[in-house]
């Protein structure tokens, strides 16, 4: 006698929008929204969070702001919401997904990172996220290594992204992501692009030149061999990219900086971030504006590869 199974306890919300690109077949994007609550001041976050939606409208795919509101997942925020999130973004807590069970049972509100954005876009049957750079491995001996690998290589979403932060190990990040098994694929690049610059010296194993290659990959490794995730790492157009010599020494007195404060852990990232936009009078948040429109245009036209033809 075959039992039925019991209903999802998950909490979750899809925009009408969304849920009817998703029900047509249609093209959808996910995006994240810690860069809306916590990674810039308001109302520049609000500007880049309506960018970087019109970036994969302008790609012919629904965008999908994911957050977590008053203990429910919102899978695609429609404008208020969108302003209350960048406006209010202090009463959001961060999440990854190893505490995304914690927010939602009390009720709470929280800003989704890429490990929780990942997980909740494959939970609402998206299969491409855009994001500015991932986590990874940090630099020196820490063992501090952000969840967005393992989230990454056990959740069959695309995740567009200029390669991991530039203030990460970006080797030791390589490697990592190879060990657990995610599949790292160059989207018109033979090497690992390092966020603010278009390399990083390290070389890929895989390359696409267009969405359509690119998708071909991703539906193999999901519907033929239920494998995980995959990074598509793509490069900061070159006009928006900064000098390879002028970050690296930002980076370093940013790091110094963090090591003297003793700023450690989940403060570490946003503290480097914030430094380096001092830093560099700008220039920072300026590229990281620039890749992240960037990625939203390609994933926009990787999800409409994916699509149904």
């Amino acid at each position: 006698m075959s039992r039925v199974p019991p209903p999802s306890v998950l909490p979750l919300d899809v925009a009408p929008e969304v849920a009817d690109a998703l029900a047509a077949g249609g093209a959808v994007v996910a995006l994240e929204s810690t860069i809306v609550a916590h990674g810039l001041p308001y109302p520049d976050n609000l500007a880049v969070a309506r960018a970087l939606e019109a970036a994969v409208r302008g790609g012919g795919a629904v965008p999908a702001t994911i957050a977590v509101v008053a203990g429910r997942v919102k899978v695609g925020l429609d404008d208020a919401a969108l302003a209350a999130l960048a406006e209010h973004g202090a009463r959001f807590a961060k999440t990854g997904a190893g505490e995304l069970a914690v927010h939602l049972a009390r009720g709470g509100d929280a800003a989704t990172t890429v490990s929780a954005t990942a997980v909740l876009a494959a939970r609402a049957g998206i299969r491409v996220f855009a994001t500015g750079g991932i986590g990874g491995v940090h630099r020196g001996a820490t063992g501090d290594v952000s969840h967005d690998l393992p989230a990454l290589a056990r959740t069959p979403i695309a995740v567009v992204s200029a390669g991991a932060k530039a203030i990460l190990d970006l080797p030791r990040t390589l490697e990592t992501l190879e060990t657990l098994g995610v599949l790292v694929v160059g989207y018109g690049t033979g090497e690992l692009p390092a966020f603010y610059t278009r390399s990083s010296g390290l070389a890929l194993d895989h390359r696409v030149d267009d969405a359509r290659a690119l998708a071909a990959i991703c539906r193999m490794r999901w519907d033929g061999l239920h494998q995980g995730g995959v990074l598509v790492c793509n490069p900061i157009p070159e006009d928006a990219a900064l000098d390879r010599a002028m970050i690296d020494g930002a980076i370093d007195e940013a790091l110094a900086a963090a090591d003297a404060e003793g700023v450690t852990g989940k403060r570490l990232t946003p503290y480097l971030l914030a430094r380096l936009a001092r830093v560099t009078g700008g220039a920072a948040v300026a590229a990281n504006r620039a890749l992240a429109a960037n990625n939203a245009r390609v994933g926009a036209a990787l999800a409409a590869a994916l699509t149904p033809s």
